[in-house]
């Protein structure tokens, strides 16, 4: 509805994971490096984690659309999956037919297909997104079809996409021979504030804004901390704050706006508790430097 109060083609803070909003910031960008190093290093196992709403279904989506022609990418979106409802999905992925065949009997033409595809110089990466709910059985599954291997490189690679959760599991001691062999991790971080800056702005230049900023200085402040620099949470509160200023007619973003869609949002972290955390830190302060006089007067 404001797309055309503000001269953008389409909607800048839309929650869809859409690679052509991508922003090599720092923690996405050095995410794909390291994805894209440990695949080019032929690692078995491959993991990136963070928090809710930090971007890894987005890098995921990414890197399947930066991969070349000499990988054979699978994707398993939904991965509470049974170990026999994981093989039937990684066979559809490699094209195998008869996906309702005997276990045994699929699990060799799944081998077989990963051999096949190696002759042929094709490197399978299998992509799962929201690891932490891959079952216990069905981690082990997964464990097992990965030991297919050469004297030289793995057959299929596999890249796992989770929560903090998923570093909890593989903590634990029966999981051990699965964590051993995750060779290259990242762990994603939410944005700094001028990296949410920057994120804001890029949005809104893809969406074909064009013009003086939108967000006034301490409105983009109020927003990073009030988002926690979390990107999904930041596009909802920065939705909500064109929205606002639309429904207001103005054609800027202040702080008072960027307030008023923080307490819209249950998400979003209250202003009143970032002021009392301020407080108690300027309280820490003062206490430090009465200590330290009082210990500099009795000296």
């Amino acid at each position: 509805m404001y797309k055309a109060h503000f001269g953008l083609a389409e909607v800048p803070f839309g929650l869809t994971p859409n690679t052509q909003f991508y922003h090599p910031l720092a923690p996405h960008f050095e995410a794909l490096q390291v994805l894209t190093t440990a695949l080019a290093s032929g690692e078995g196992f491959i993991k990136v984690t963070g928090e809710v709403g930090t971007g890894k279904t987005l890098i995921c989506r990414k890197l399947l659309n930066e991969l070349n022609d000499d990988y054979v990418l699978a994707y398993l979106p939904n991965p509470y999956l049974t170990p026999n409802e994981m093989r039937a999905a990684l066979a559809a992925e490699l094209g195998i037919t008869d996906q309702q065949a005997d276990q045994h009997l699929l699990t060799t033409a799944i081998n077989n297909s990963l051999i096949r595809l190696f002759s042929e110089n094709k490197q399978v990466v299998l992509l799962i997104d929201e690891a932490q709910m891959l079952p216990l059985e069905t981690l082990e599954a997964l464990r097992l079809i990965s030991n297919l291997e050469t004297e030289n490189s793995k057959l299929m690679q596999v890249i796992l996409f989770g929560q903090p959760e998923l570093d909890t599991r593989l903590a634990e001691d029966h999981l051990r021979q699965l964590r051993q062999r995750i060779t290259f991790s990242y762990q994603l971080r939410p944005l700094k504030i001028k990296e949410t800056a920057s994120y804001v702005e890029h949005r809104l230049s893809v969406s074909g804004y064009r013009g003086a900023p939108l967000f006034e200085r301490q409105a983009l402040a109020l927003l990073h901390r009030g988002s926690a620099g979390i990107p999904r949470l930041i596009n909802i509160l920065a939705h909500k704050c064109l929205m606002l200023s639309y429904g207001k007619n103005q054609r800027k973003v202040t702080t008072k706006l960027v307030r008023l869609a923080i307490k819209d949002t249950e998400s979003a972290i209250p202003q009143k508790r970032v002021y009392i955390k301020a407080l108690a830190v300027v309280f820490l302060i003062e206490v430090t430097l009465v200590a330290w006089w009082i210990k500099e007067g009795a000296l």
